[in-house]
């Protein structure tokens, strides 16, 4: 049995898988969402932390093991988020910067302004936007009294969601990240497989504050008894498109997936060939030591988030599946769009100051409206992506599909129409989870390689397009003026100032 955690943007899971790659059991706890000021997203990190020792324990209660029985644990993590810690007590100094927040949107336009976009685009694959941690370091280092003094000290230390867990399972002992979590952080040469000092010191962030950087399979710590009832070795770390890419077995240049969770990630295998495209980003794909491979990338900020804001904010439904037969019980949309730019938009547009936009409404708008609106929100943006990949030469034959969103069959219907491609839904919606189960197995000996990993896939659903291109067209058409109104809303950032 492995334990895979996977430690998401709405909430923490835990997994326990099996040599067949089956989930034994599951097991989820949502973590609070904080908003400070508009654009700007915080979490807890010692509540990501808390429930994430909490479902890993009720996993393996729920999976009827002993805890000493755990062959080792994987961890999967939302990318990007930024957590800053005191390395003598292992006290966060600041609430954790979430992917999704725009409050370093500043930082990016000074190193604009200073010249500097070509050179982060040619060593990390990324372009400047406030969605990677590099910024969201300077902004927490600018935030907290003294930062840059202690920063430079070595008193403090930085992490994404994989680092900080790693140091709190580790009790303090290892301070770590794999390579693809590190070539989301706007800092890591992805050609050479290292920190750059060029770009440390473009935002005078200090190399000892970084953590070591291993590749996504092999031992990088040994968890506390105290945590899970015994002591496990961790032996698999990926951020979750990563993560969630192996375990959809794109292992292969030119396969393709698409997780629909909080955002949406198309995420397409490029083989050992490190490609550019415009408007995409080139990343790390997977990492098991003995071999790298790149991938092209197109991210989606606000999907499913979008529907978590018809429950939690507007209160328009009670429950996400509701969505499926609200959307599905009108004929069409009737000219409804909304552009859920809540914290601006990815690729391919990356303005972040859009905001988001409903329009089309009247007085014969329904909840019914909001709901499809809301759903064909999240098939627009991945046909954004699409569209790219495929400027980029890089079509798609089929689309692998996996995350939570999968499960509305509204969604995926309307997605494989308006792709004018099949969508294929995996049995397993935890696939960042699997895959993060299947890069500790490996490096443990359950499994053997990339084959036994393609041997283990199954197939749930097959969604065949059935609307005419004209009028996937039309919808889409109209799509992308929308998004055109919703660009360039908020004109200006104020710079970051201390913390009150």
């Amino acid at each position: 049995m492995i334990l895979a955690l996977d430690q998401g943007t709405t909430g923490s899971v835990a997994v326990v898988v099996d040599d067949d790659g089956r989930v034994v059991a599951s097991v989820d706890r949502e973590i609070a969402q904080h908003y400070p000021q508009p654009g700007w997203v915080e979490h807890d990190p010692e509540e990501v932390f808390r429930t994430t020792v909490d479902v890993g324990r009720e996993a393996i209660a729920r999976a009827g093991v002993a805890p000493s029985t755990i062959a080792a644990i994987g961890i999967t993590n939302q990318r990007e988020t930024t957590v800053v810690w005191e390395r003598a007590t292992g006290r966060p100094v600041h609430p954790a910067v979430v992917w999704q927040s725009r409050a370093s949107a500043p930082v990016c336009e000074s190193l604009r302004r200073a010249g500097r976009e070509a050179l982060f685009r040619e060593r990390t694959g990324l372009t400047i936007d406030a969605y990677f941690s590099a910024t969201k370091i300077r902004f927490i280092l600018d935030r907290i009294p003294d930062g840059q003094r202690r920063a430079d000290a070595g008193e403090l230390l930085f992490g994404t969601i994989d680092t900080w867990l790693l140091w709190r399972l580790s009790n303090g002992t290892v301070h770590a990240t794999d390579t693809t979590n590190a070539s989301r952080t706007l800092l890591f040469d992805i050609r050479r497989g290292r920190w750059d000092d060029d770009l440390l010191r473009a935002l005078d962030v200090p190399r000892v504050m970084l953590p070591d950087v291993q590749p996504s399979s092999g031992r990088f710590a040994e968890a506390g008894p105290e945590h899970f009832g015994a002591p496990l070795r961790i032996s698999g770390v990926a951020g979750d498109q990563h993560a969630a890419l192996l375990g959809q077995a794109c292992t292969r240049a030119g396969e393709a997936k698409n997780t629909y969770g909080t955002g949406c990630f198309l995420l397409a295998n490029t083989g050992a060939d490190l490609r550019r495209a415009d408007g995409l980003l080139t990343t790390i794909a997977i990492d098991l030591g003995s071999s790298r491979s790149y991938a092209l990338e197109g991210s989606a900020f606000v999907t499913g988030a979008a529907v978590q804001w018809l429950r939690d904010g507007l209160g328009v439904i009670a429950d996400a599946a509701e969505t499926e037969a609200l959307a599905a019980s009108l004929p069409g949309n009737d000219g409804v769009y909304l552009v859920p730019a809540f914290v601006g938009l990815g690729a391919p547009h990356w303005d972040m100051y859009a905001r988001g936009l409903l329009i089309g409404i009247s007085r014969g708008t329904t909840r019914a409206h909001l709901a499809r609106a809301t759903l064909e929100s999240i098939a627009y943006q991945t046909r954004d992506l699409v569209e790219a990949m495929r400027r980029a030469g890089q079509p798609l034959s089929a689309l692998r599909v996996d995350g939570g969103g999968t499960a509305n069959r509204f969604l995926m219907q309307f997605q494989a129409d308006l792709l004018g491609v099949p969508v294929e839904v995996a049995a397993v919606r935890e696939m960042t989870a699997l895959g993060a189960a299947y890069l500790a197995g490996l490096a443990v000996g359950v499994w053997k390689g990339a084959d036994d990993l393609r041997a283990l896939r199954r197939g749930a659903e097959r969604f065949e397009p059935r609307m005419s291109r004209d009028e996937g067209d039309g919808l889409y058409a109209r799509w992308l003026q929308a998004v055109e109104r919703a660009k360039g809303w908020e004109p200006s950032v104020a710079e970051p100032g201390p913390a009150s």
